[in-house]
């Protein structure tokens, strides 16, 4: 393995343990009894194929495409937790709203600012 991929396999680590990961991981221990740390190593290994799809939906359709995917596995943990819920949905839905109005601001305000 090459220096640049260990760098960004560490870069890409960093974006995967953000908040919302330690939450959900939070709520699914909670309410499972799960024990957290085969909970991180096996639900690492098993998203890797849903990484790849999501990777496949964004080089297919954009920011749309994976966050298609991105929808349909929160429904998904939903439905395997036994959760699902209107507010649940909604809650997504709103999620996945600004999410893609952030994606489309982010360069627009960048340029304002003279962010190159």
């Amino acid at each position: 393995m090459d220096k640049s991929t260990l760098w960004a396999a560490f870069a890409f680590a960093m974006f995967i343990a953000c908040p919302r990961m330690a939450g959900m991981l939070w709520v699914i221990s909670r309410h499972t009894q799960a024990a957290i740390l085969p909970t991180i190593i096996i639900g690492a290994i098993l998203s890797l194929p849903i990484l790849l799809l999501m990777t496949w939906a964004f080089k297919q359709w954009g920011v749309y495409g994976a966050l298609f995917v991105c929808i349909l596995t929160d429904f998904g943990s939903a439905i395997v937790m036994g959760k699902v819920s209107i507010k649940a949905g909604a809650e997504t839905l709103i999620i996945a709203i600004f999410v893609i109005l952030g994606v489309k601001a982010a360069p627009i305000i960048c340029q304002v600012f003279g962010i190159h």
